[in-house]
């Protein structure tokens, strides 16, 4: 073994590299004036393969950008509060690296779907699981203590009402990719017990952020490459920008749909009009006929909030007045 230089000793040698009595040591990477093509070449990290290309990054990226938007939008209206949702970071990490970045215990589900092999995992943060509980039960947030404790069989039953709405958007958000249908396989409160896939597999890591009034947390979409590998050849470069134009829209148009479907509107069926006197106005009685301007054989209009919509014609359904829509109204339509 060679001796071991004393303090003296290595400086002399730094001395020497300094003033140019000696070559520096070789590094084992040639530098870019080293290289034929004039290319620098760069260290290769065997134990991290990149295999998913940073095309396919921004594919996926983009795409759960759409599914944070819908799902923000769902959340709000379910909990009844502004609730923001937002990519913060897609990463590409191994499978032992992701589960060592997350907290124990905390909100762990294995996701599946018949159409993919393999699993996915989506972690939701102890620090907004129980804010969102609490606003389940009624409770404002303001001085809520977060327990470092796995989940109730209660709140399991809440969040659970949270991670399917979250599954019913992240199908829609997918439906460009494929038709899938997500569901859960499984829960777990440390992920340290969960192993989908060997622990050097590269996953493809979505962090979101969720803010809840003054609160906020993260969550966690883990892709193992296995999963995404089916669609891979879908997620180029070309794919990635036909969804950034018009996938946006059609996402949007889906949430303004689901925000307006059960908004409830006024329908009236006008059978037609007539002009009377006030004297005859005032001798009405039961069984008296009051003649209309509009001939049996002409449609009815059916009005809603006022406007023209549809026409049909009046009918009988189960014992009770009806109107068979028939055709699309005119707006200025007479009735």
């Amino acid at each position: 073994m060679a001796d071991i230089l004393d303090p003296s000793e290595v400086d002399a040698l730094l001395e020497a590299v300094a003033a140019g009595e000696m070559d520096a040591p070789y590094d084992g990477y040639p530098t870019e004036a080293e290289g034929e093509s004039g290319s620098k070449i760069l260290p290769y990290d065997f134990k991290r393969p990149e295999r998913v290309s940073k095309d396919q990054i921004r594919a996926l990226q983009a795409i759960h950008e759409g599914f944070a938007r819908s799902f923000g939008a769902s959340l709000s209206a379910f909990l009844r509060t502004i609730v923001e949702t937002r990519v913060a970071t897609t990463e590409q990490l191994t499978y032992s690296e992701f589960i060592h970045s997350l907290p124990s215990p905390t909100c762990f589900n294995l996701l599946s779907a018949p159409q993919l092999s393999g699993q996915l995992c989506l972690e939701i943060s102890p620090l907004i699981v129980f804010p969102i509980v609490d606003r389940l039960l009624g409770g404002t947030n303001a001085d809520i203590f977060i327990p470092q404790r796995p989940l109730t069989e209660i709140e399991q039953r809440l969040v659970s009402r949270i991670i399917n709405r979250a599954l019913t958007n992240l199908s829609e958000a997918w439906s460009d990719l494929m038709e899938v249908q997500f569901e859960v396989a499984g829960t777990e409160s440390n992920p340290h017990l969960v192993q989908i896939v060997a622990p050097n597999e590269v996953v493809v890591v979505i962090g979101f952020e969720i803010k809840l009034g003054a609160r906020a947390g993260t969550m966690s979409i883990c892709l193992p490459f296995n999963v995404i590998e089916p669609v891979i050849g879908k997620l180029a470069a070309q794919s990635w920008l036909g969804y950034s134009r018009h996938g946006g829209a059609s996402e949007e148009s889906r949430r303004v749909a689901r925000s307006i479907r059960r908004a409830e509107v006024e329908v009236a069926a006008f059978l037609g009009e007539t002009k009377i006197t006030v004297e005859e106005l005032l001798g009405l009685a039961p069984g008296d006929v009051i003649q209309l301007d509009k001939l049996v054989d002409r449609d009815f209009i059916l009005r809603i909030r006022g406007q023209n919509k549809f026409a049909g014609r009046l009918g009988q359904l189960r014992g009770k007045r009806a109107l068979q829509i028939t055709r699309k109204a005119d707006p200025e339509e007479a009735l």
